[in-house]
């Protein structure tokens, strides 16, 4: 009889954030795979939790994804864990949840934590239709996707680093207009959480006097319906 593969949300701050359930999966499975098994293993130590652990991360899952479910198939359990959040979401993950998918492994992914759940609700920007970008591509496709982006009326969703955050705000207030309303979250869940609210322009501005430090989430208000025009036989 197969096994299963469990994809675990790990807290993106707080260690609070982990769940019952987490921990228990953690606990019981055969193996861990995780990003980086130096950070997951402060997290372990800290839960107490004693399961073998190995890496998998973007290096080498190409190759370890097929070795990971030909062992899922042979009966093990198997957790896959990555820095923060959820895998798969900008982390390690879909690779291998494709291959035990293919595989006809059973696969199961547990509710928890993600940076832009949290980020796009406390905004104040619509968050009933959003897209999430993720990471914006660094040079090649950039500009093809700014403006695809721009013409979206979905809230819109991106990833980013400190040191990349004011190139990017920058080129968000060219593309979607100075005007359009913005949220730039910081470090979402640890001490320091902030929330950076206003114009594209005004944050392209302010954070162009002020570096920021920590992991950055992005919220952009998308581009505003036009107003109906009236039919001719109602005016």
């Amino acid at each position: 009889m197969s096994g299963k593969l469990y994809l675990v949300p790990t807290p993106v701050g707080n260690l609070e954030d982990m769940t019952f359930r987490a921990i228990k999966v953690l606990k019981e499975v055969d193996l861990i795979l995780a990003e980086d098994t130096r950070t997951s293993g402060i997290l372990l130590k800290h839960f107490e939790i004693t399961t073998p652990m190995r890496s998998h991360h973007k290096f080498n899952e190409h190759e370890e994804a097929p070795r990971i479910a030909e062992r899922i198939l042979g009966g093990e359990n198997v957790a896959l864990i990555s820095d923060a959040g959820t895998p798969g979401i900008s982390d390690p993950g879909f690779m291998l949840s494709r291959e035990c998918v293919r595989a006809g492994v059973d696969v199961e992914c547990l509710p928890g934590a993600t940076a832009f759940v949290p980020a796009l609700v406390a905004s104040g920007l619509p968050c009933d239709k959003f897209v999430f970008e993720g990471f914006l591509p660094p040079k090649k496709g950039r500009a093809t996707r700014l403006n695809s982006l721009a013409a979206d009326s979905r809230t819109v969703i991106i990833y980013e680093s400190p040191k990349r955050l004011g190139r990017t705000l920058r080129q968000l207030s060219e593309y979607f207009g100075g005007e359009r309303e913005a949220c730039v979250c910081r470090e979402i869940s640890k001490l320091h959480e902030t929330y950076h609210r206003g114009t594209l322009s005004e944050l392209s501005e302010y954070f162009e006097m002020n570096q920021a430090k920590g992991e950055i989430v992005i919220i952009v208000r998308g581009l505003p319906s036009k107003p109906k025009e009236r039919d001719e036989e109602d005016e």
